[in-house]
Order: structure tokens, then sequence, then C-alpha cells
């Protein structure tokens, strides 16, 4: 008799065990045709259009000594002529074990030593050697170890709003906009296509110039980051991820990009900290024969701020 029940125990949980592996191999498969999917709703439209050139890049970052994993994100014009500059530098920390995000703006007329070609703007870096050399500068300058990049140009950014989020993002805009941007924007909370967001970010000709244009690009990733919330399920993500992808240049593989954002959308109210450096009263105004206008920071109070703003 009890070796007749302990049988059946068996059979049942081989049965349950068998049921739980079926349902992750459904999951799996649903969310690799979701991010199939994804990408072909982008590169057909890409097609139509105009192709996004993907350069790759060398990277070779390492995992954050503090246990976060560190994302370099930049945005560039790979429209302009010449060599690109990074228009926006970024770090974004995701620490696993805190459950904390938190976003680093670097200002791009931050001055810096950039090995191998001295003293510069912070943004010249990538003009000069790509992401990884960017990413030394900030290293050397700054103590950051960074082990991911990914880059968006403006065209792509346009794209992957308005594939993203196609009755477009709701955002406050604290004052009419226009002044070399592309487009004209009114005050007040609205939705912005691709095009107009990308203004929104942009935007620096008033009397607070690239501090108001961080500023904006910080509130802008919060927008986003709660927006996408708004899918209310993870079994979304990879689908987004696919729309993503054709528009991003990035070392980051699609499990990366998987395990970082599965926590934040599948928790309520999840607050993104920010920092921007310089810190306020770190800095002084100065102009560089050969470099023009940049901003002289005190480095040991700019190290001392970005320690405490990644660990605490």
């Amino acid at each position: 008799m009890r070796a007749e029940k302990k049988r059946k125990k068996k059979k049942r949980w081989k049965s349950i065990v068998f049921i739980f592996l079926l349902i992750i191999a459904g999951t799996l498969a649903y969310s690799y045709v979701q991010f199939k999917q994804g990408v072909s709703q982008s590169e057909e439209k890409i097609e139509k259009e105009k192709k996004i050139e993907i350069e790759e890049y060398e990277f070779n970052g390492d995992k954050d000594s503090y246990g976060g994993t560190n994302v370099l994100l930049l945005g560039s014009d790979a429209a302009s002529e010449g060599k690109t500059r990074a228009d926006t530098i970024m770090v974004a920390q995701y620490h696993p074990d805190k459950g904390t995000y938190k976003l680093l703006s670097i200002m791009r007329d931050t001055y810096v030593d950039i090995p191998g070609y001295g003293k510069n703007k912070i943004n010249a870096a990538f003009a000069f050697g790509g992401p990884e050399l960017l990413r030394q500068t900030i290293k050397e300058n700054f103590s950051i170890d960074i082990q991911y990049y990914s880059i968006i140009d403006f065209e792509g950014f346009v794209h992957l709003i308005d594939e993203a989020f196609p009755k477009g993002v709701e955002i406050e805009v604290e004052k009419a906009m226009s002044a070399r941007i592309g487009v004209s924007l009114e005050k007040g909370l609205q939705r912005l296509d691709g095009e107009h967001l990308l203004g929104y970010v942009r935007f620096r000709h008033d009397a607070v110039g690239d501090f108001g244009r961080v500023e904006r690009q910080q509130k802008t990733m919060k927008v986003l980051a709660n927006q996408f919330m708004s899918f209310q399920t993870i079994t979304k993500l990879p689908k987004l991820i696919g729309v993503m992808t054709p528009y991003i240049n990035t070392n980051m593989n699609t499990k990366d990009i998987l395990y970082i954002g599965k926590d934040f959308i599948s928790t309520k109210n999840r607050e993104i900290e920010t920092l921007r450096i310089p810190v306020d009263g770190s800095y002084d105004d100065e102009r560089i024969k050969g470099v023009g206008s940049v901003l002289a920071i005190d480095f040991e109070k700019n190290q001392r701020a970005i320690h405490e703003f990644l660990t605490k």
C-alpha cells in the first residue's frame, strides 16, 4: 500500500515537473517569436526609408567593482559632417542586489585628459576613438568601470520612439522651444512623436544652455522608463527589445537587456536616481585656445560625488 502511494506521489511530481518545463519552453518560444516580430517590424520600416548603418566597435570594459552593471549610453548625430562627437553622454547603472537604477550624465564640454590625445572636451574622445576611448577617458578621469555601451543616432532615436510609442510620449514641455531643433514646441503637457521629442531633448539655445538640455535628457529618460511600464506585463518586453534592436548599436545581447529590464518593468513605482557631472559648485567656465568654451572641473569633488552616488 505504501509502495503504491509512493509510486503515485512520484508520478504526480513527474507530471508537475513536466508541466513546469513545458510552460518554460512555451514562454521561451513565445518570447523568441515576439522578439523576431519586433525586429522584422522595424527592419521593414527601415527598408522603406533610409538604411541605418551599424558599425561594430571594440569595447574592453569591466564589471563595476561595487557589484553594479554600468552601461555607457551615447547619443550622436551620425548625419553630421566630419568625425562624430558624442552629443549625449550618460552612464546607466543597474545594481541587482540593491534593485536600484541610476543615471549619471556627463556634460559634453567637461574638460578632461583623453588618453593619447591630451586635454580636450570629453565628447571629443568618441570622435578620436569611439566608445572604447570614451570608456578609457571616463575610467581615467572619474574611476568608473563600464561593462557595456549602447549608441543611438538621432535618426534612430526618432524611429525608435515612433515604433515603441505609436501614440507619442506624454511629457510636460516647460517652455516654448524652436531655435535650431527643426520643430516648434509649445509649453504644456502633450504627446510628442519621435521628431518632436528629439527636438525637446536637443534644445539648448536659452539662458541655461547645455545644463537645461541635460536636465531634459534625464527627465525624458525617466518618462520613457515609466511609460515602458504601461505595458503592464513582462511578456511584451521581448517584442519591444526586438523593435529597438535595429536602431541601437550595442555590445549587449538580448539576454543582458532582458535581465536588466525585467525587474524594472515588473516593479511598480520604480525610481531612477540621477546625477549630473560636474556637480554644482565644482566647475568654472573657461575658454581654451583651439578647443573653445569648456567646463574646468574640480576632479576630487566630482569623483567623490560619483562614488557616493553609485555606492549608496
